[in-house]
């Protein structure tokens, strides 16, 4: 909790003793700002510069991505209804990897689609933390990190060419 405190992460009446005691709320709350500081953190170090990445910057990002692959998905928004159908996701991995997915395994069943969806954004290099769930319940700031990961993954690629 000190070292979050340190990293200016956003931590509000919690303390150690909430940790050890199995606060179950307060514990995924920690965890969470640990993974979206961590993941934002490579960004910036990825774009030198840039200024802070943003969620509006990653959704222009996915959006211009899946544009330029010509991909018919899109996102408004990380609350956008599309994305419990995990197809936006798998057509970002697409568009990172072209060739990654096999579209005959997409089912339209939105459970099975965001399993597939996960696993392949993992098997492309993206460290997600997201679960398949997550996509389906459209939890908005699991998605946002997925994204954020996949974005790391693309630039990381980039990097490396």
């Amino acid at each position: 909790v000190q070292y979050a405190k340190q990293a200016n992460l956003k931590i509000v009446n919690m303390s150690g003793d909430d940790l050890r005691q199995g606060d179950k709320k307060l514990t995924l709350a920690l965890c969470f700002q640990l993974m979206r500081s961590y993941t934002m953190k490579m960004l910036d170090n990825l774009r030198p510069g840039e200024g802070r990445v943003e969620d509006k910057d990653i959704i222009n990002w996915a959006n211009d991505k899946l544009k330029a692959a010509n991909k018919s998905s899109t996102i408004a928004s990380f609350r956008d209804p599309s994305l419990a159908t995990a197809k936006p996701v798998i057509d970002i991995i697409d568009a990172i990897k072209p060739g990654s997915i096999d579209y005959s395994l997409v089912s339209g069943d939105s459970e099975v689609d965001a399993r597939y969806a996960i696993s392949m954004a993992r098997k492309i290099g993206a460290r997600v933390y997201t679960l398949p769930q997550h996509l389906v319940m459209l939890h908005q700031k699991m998605i946002m990190t997925a994204f954020a990961c996949l974005m790391v993954c693309d630039l990381q690629t980039a990097r490396s060419k």
